[in-house]
């Protein structure tokens, strides 16, 4: 990983791209494993069409997981500050998620260099699913 440096970075640069693979139903099981929520609306259609959806969706927090992937690609996970974030919309089966951060302010707070980001996970259609911002510190 190539670690950003805060005299490299100016406000409006971009973070490199998180494109993410398809929805399936198998990411979404194994999320489930993973992250201990077994919610039968991610993974039991019938339980998901009893709640008026038209079939299972993703986790919000898989989501938020691919926010945070899209922070540590870019800095070590011990330089990320702060990181709060919205839900914004569902994420279906066959969405493909992609993360994007644009750097929005430069400063220093308590001795360090930091960077500000406005963070986003959309799909293919650009219809955002999240978004939120982050603080990261810089070398």
């Amino acid at each position: 990983m190539h670690t950003a440096q805060y005299s490299d970075i100016q406000v409006g640069d971009q973070v490199p791209l998180l494109k993410l693979q398809p929805i399936n139903r198998t990411t979404l099981a194994l999320y489930c494993g993973a992250s201990g929520d077994h919610n039968p609306i991610h993974v039991d259609i019938d339980f998901a069409r009893k709640s008026r959806m038209p079939d299972v969706f993703a986790h919000g927090m898989l989501s938020a997981a691919y926010l945070g992937r899209l922070l540590t690609r870019w800095v070590p996970q011990k330089q990320v500050r702060s990181l709060s974030i919205r839900f914004t919309g569902i994420t279906q089966l066959g969405h493909i998620p992609s993360c994007t951060g644009t750097v929005t302010e430069k400063f220093e707070e308590n001795g360090e260099k930091c960077v500000r980001l406005v963070i986003r996970c959309a799909n293919q259609y650009g219809e955002e699913k999240m978004a939120g911002e982050a603080v990261v510190a810089l070398a």
